[in-house]
């Protein structure tokens, strides 16, 4: 509701706001000013909304493509709320980059490759069976399969050839499922490939940065103590498919 209509609200009003939430927190105070009911603003101690956050930061770095021909190629699923609000912000269409990475088997956060719908790329599979990676494989393209019946139901992928391709997720730990969507996404001849990340170690920024398939990186915190994207996520449940589409 717009705040000129907030007047008419008769009903008692309870706005509830993370303290951690600071754009939100101004537009709930605006709110609690607008409206005449009885009302309540009630702000929780350490809560936040930050995928939205960091979906609103990274659209403020990539307003330069606003009203040009861009593609927003979120990778589920953490990479779709942040994509949707970057996708709303720059008025551009929104897709989902169906590719997943491979955990190493004694820890499934740590990436050894990444795969997609028929690419695979390694990176440090040392002291791992092959018998493991076939598998994992096989597995994830399943996952894979599944999600792009359920996300292509009712709608066509998007064309990105001579399309400006922001490819955006949550945060990378390797980068290896950034680098197999890029060299997904340039075989399809794209006019400019664009990476878009809240946080990222810098060893795994400067490889993408030297990537032949990425021409441009966007990182908003590359701080010196990355351990895990999670750690930087106040709540970083994961996103369900149903969420996701």
């Amino acid at each position: 509701m717009v705040l000129s209509e907030l007047d008419k609200v008769t009903a008692p009003t309870l706005l509830i706001v993370g303290e951690w939430d600071n754009v939100v927190i101004g537009l709930n105070q605006k709110a609690y000013d607008q409206l005449t009911c009885e009302r309540k603003l009630e702000i929780i101690p350490k809560a936040t909304h930050l995928f939205a956050e960091e979906g609103i930061q990274l659209a403020d770095k990539l307003l330069p493509y606003k009203d040009k021909e861009v593609v927003i190629l979120a990778i589920p699923r953490g990479g779709l709320p942040l994509g949707s609000i970057v996708a709303k912000t720059l008025q551009a269409p929104l897709d989902v980059a169906l590719s997943k990475k491979i955990g190493h088997p004694y820890n499934r956060e740590y990436a050894i490759g990444a795969v997609s719908m028929d690419q695979i790329v390694l990176n440090d599979v040392t002291g791992v069976h092959e018998s493991y990676i076939e598998e994992e494989t096989t597995r994830i393209r399943e996952i894979l399969n599944k999600r792009q019946q359920q996300y292509y139901k009712n709608r066509k992928p998007q064309d990105l050839k001579d399309k400006v391709v922001i490819i955006i997720d949550d945060g990378i730990a390797t980068g290896n499922t950034i680098r197999v969507t890029a060299e997904m996404v340039k075989a399809q001849k794209p006019k400019k490939v664009v990476v878009a990340i809240p946080v990222a170690p810098k060893s795994s920024v400067k490889s993408l940065e030297d990537s032949a398939y990425i021409d441009q990186v966007i990182c908003l915190q590359t701080p010196d103590d990355f351990m895990a994207v999670g750690q930087f996520y106040e709540f970083f449940d994961q996103v369900s498919d149903e969420e996701a589409i």
